[in-house]
């Protein structure tokens, strides 16, 4: 990045005023060729359409995008605000944008192959794959199982939670800076959210396989589930690749929004690298839903949810391994299920249905005021209620 400052990786503060250029764009919502009719449309609103606008009329938020699935695989894309507020420049359909925490639901599935293939167990202790690694206050890699990493229930501290220079990080460095720092609590006593756990989860991949997180991550996952415009950025690579709108932070309320699109990643890495479009999240879930990443076994247990995710998540969600699950109003006792991701200058929300619906969600500036999530969540279920 082109600035060297130390920054938070959860920005404090937020957009509340709208530019003259976002305002003047507001209206600018384009759907694709599927969008209804303009009789059809002036007599049955398109939810999604107006949850956008409203996101960045009300919510001020620079742009909002989204991508919509049907089970016949018919899609609807849809834009609002603008894409570069420097130069009015409009959002890219579909444009790549950093997806955060997702990357977490892929890693997932890479571990969950490897299981399948009896390379490792769900409940091998950590310290079985990365021997000595894990020591520190109340820290045991011997007590810590590949299940707690998945599942959120380790006990480790986030390293995220403590200041990151913006620099280039290896892996372990990541989890140098968690040790720093006491346990949360013992294996399994609870869930508490920890970026440290799936930067583990990469590790493992790494030292099971022999080969490279982003190699295994490519052939088992992207490749398999035919995403063409999601990749793992390499070492260094501070650049998104294709079509994307700008990306923007608010150091302090008031402050003007800061431009941070491009941004050395490692500081994710396999916790939250990943760059993607709506569309293709779309595809990873409904490929992961529909059987086609994981066997049975592995999706059940992938699927296996437990309590302590609404605080994070959103009122009645629950964590299972790498997927989250939320309730979905129009159809009582059913879920839908992805997870979601934040990364300064992004926020992406969505998931899928077992019977083929997808809808995603994606902004550009990490929301700090707790109205905005709600307001996303609710296009999303309006979208996979439609």
């Amino acid at each position: 990045m082109r600035e060297q400052r130390r920054q938070s990786v959860h920005p404090a503060g937020r957009r509340r005023v709208v530019t003259a250029a976002a305002a003047a764009a507001v209206g600018a919502l384009v759907a694709s060729a599927l969008a209804p009719s303009a009789a059809t449309a002036a007599t049955r609103p398109d939810p999604v359409r107006q949850g956008l606008n409203k996101l960045v009329r009300d919510d001020g938020v620079p742009a909002a995008l989204a991508s919509v699935k049907d089970p016949a695989g018919r899609t609807r894309t849809y834009t609002a605000g603008v894409g570069d507020l420097a130069t009015g420049a409009k959002v890219p359909r579909d444009g790549q944008v950093r997806v955060g925490s997702n990357t977490k639901a892929f890693t997932a599935v890479v571990v969950l192959q490897l299981v399948a293939e009896g390379r490792l167990r769900l409940d091998d202790p950590v310290g079985e794959h990365l021997p000595g690694l894990l020591r520190g206050d109340g820290i045991d890699g011997d007590a810590i199982k590949v299940r707690h990493l998945l599942q959120q229930t380790s006990g480790l501290p986030n390293y995220t939670e403590y200041d990151l220079p913006l620099k280039h990080y290896e892996p372990k460095d990541l989890v140098d800076i968690a040790l720093k720092h006491k346990a949360n609590f013992a294996p399994g006593a609870k869930w508490q959210y920890s970026n440290t756990n799936y930067v583990l989860a990469g590790m493992i991949i790494e030292k099971v396989t022999h080969h490279s997180y982003a190699e295994e991550l490519d052939r088992r996952v992207i490749k398999r589930a035919g995403l063409r415009h999601t990749y793992f950025p390499a070492p260094r690579d501070a650049t998104i690749r294709e079509p994307h709108p700008k990306g923007y932070i608010q150091e302090k309320p008031g402050a003007p929004l800061r431009d941070v699109t491009e941004m050395d990643p490692s500081w994710t890495w396999a916790a939250g690298q990943l760059v993607s479009t709506n569309s293709d999240l779309n595809r990873f879930y409904s490929a992961l839903l529909g059987g086609r990443l994981l066997k049975k076994p592995q999706l059940d247990q992938m699927r296996t949810t437990v309590k302590g995710a609404d605080k994070t998540f959103g009122p009645g969600a629950r964590y299972g391994l790498g997927l989250v699950s939320k309730p979905l109003p129009c159809r009582p006792g059913e879920v839908y299920w992805g997870h979601g991701g934040s990364f300064p200058g992004y926020e992406t929300r969505g998931g899928a249905t077992p019977d083929g619906h997808a809808a995603n969600v994606a902004m550009t500036t990490q929301p700090t005021d707790k109205t905005t999530i709600p307001h996303v969540d609710k296009v999303i279920e309006k979208a996979l209620c439609a």
